[in-house]
């Protein structure tokens, strides 16, 4: 039976369908603007717009969609919140797709989403495919995260399952949009990484362009971000793993890309973790890339 699973981003909106969960083969992917500055009902509409687009391209109609979406559904206001795209907040997202769509739906965060698709058809499930539970980090500009407990997205009673970006790290992290100091996304975010490099140097230099010359050896600043990096990586994924016990830890987001997490971070982790400084749990980058939001929006619905 195929599956259908739509991912609505701050820029764009993608909706997959996948022929079967067996088969995984992709039937059709398309992308329509998101244009929230036009508000709730347009992203409404260009959502409609898409599955009418798609269903005439595939030849029928969506018995049930998943969406991935920038925030939680709150399960007791059943309205939306915590997302970087203001306009969805407060809004009954939920119902309103299934007014507009005519078909029921599936809504999770879009992290819970990726470490969904990680689990079940990324690299968590090439390496270990009977882990009970992924961990799937996002470290990027935001910082966020989800849980995978056989195979299902743990969501929680407040809906926020999983979103260790908000949890407390560290009084040296700069004051977070949420209304506190020290969660972990402003320490390990990206913006956070380069805001640190430039108030020791002046410089505003991309990440990569820190890690570059971190690698150079010739650069104290850029050694002293990526020893910050490590250190919490180390100290704030060990304060998550205490609780949850992952097999296997998927991380994306640009963030991600470092290679020093997978070595260097993971030995801080030991240094962290309550296990006799030993850590069997799994690191890995991940296979799907841009594509987890929407496989794992669809996955929703399998």
């Amino acid at each position: 039976m195929p599956i259908w699973g739509i991912d609505l981003g701050g820029t764009k909106i993608e909706c997959a369908v996948i022929e079967s969960i067996e088969t995984r083969n992709v039937l059709l992917r398309k992308r329509l603007p998101t244009e929230q500055e036009h508000g709730y009902q347009h992203i409404l509409q260009q959502i409609k717009k898409l599955v009418e687009t798609v269903a005439d391209e595939v030849g029928f109609q969506p018995d049930k969609i998943g969406f991935a979406t920038p925030g939680t559904l709150d399960p007791k206001t059943q309205t939306l919140k915590n997302s970087n795209t203001v306009c969805l907040n407060g809004m009954p997202l939920k119902a309103d797709l299934e007014s507009i769509l005519g078909v029921p739906c599936e809504l999770a965060n879009d992290a819970n989403c990726f470490a969904l698709a990680e689990a079940k058809w990324g690299a968590a499930h090439d390496v270990a495919p009977n882990a009970e539970v992924v961990w799937g980090i996002i470290l990027g500009t935001g910082v966020g995260g989800g849980v995978v407990v056989n195979g299902k997205v743990l969501k929680g009673k407040h809906g926020i399952g999983g979103e260790w970006g908000h949890s407390y790290l560290d009084m040296s992290a700069y004051s977070c949009y949420c209304g506190n100091r020290g969660c972990v996304e402003q320490v390990l975010s990206g913006p956070a990484l380069t805001r640190f490099y430039n108030e020791k140097t002046g410089r505003n230099l991309t990440l990569p362009e820190i890690v570059e010359r971190f690698y150079e050896g010739n650069d104290d600043a850029a050694k002293a971000t990526m020893e910050r990096l490590v250190h919490f990586f180390g100290k704030g994924a060990a304060n998550v793993m205490n609780v949850i016990d992952p097999d296997v830890v998927v991380i994306g987001g640009g963030v991600g890309n470092i290679d020093l997490l997978y070595t260097a971070g993971v030995e801080m982790v030991k240094k962290f973790i309550f296990n006799s400084g030993k850590c069997e749990a799994i690191f890995l980058k991940p296979k799907l890339g841009d594509s987890a939001g929407v496989f794992g929006a669809a996955l929703l619905c399998a």
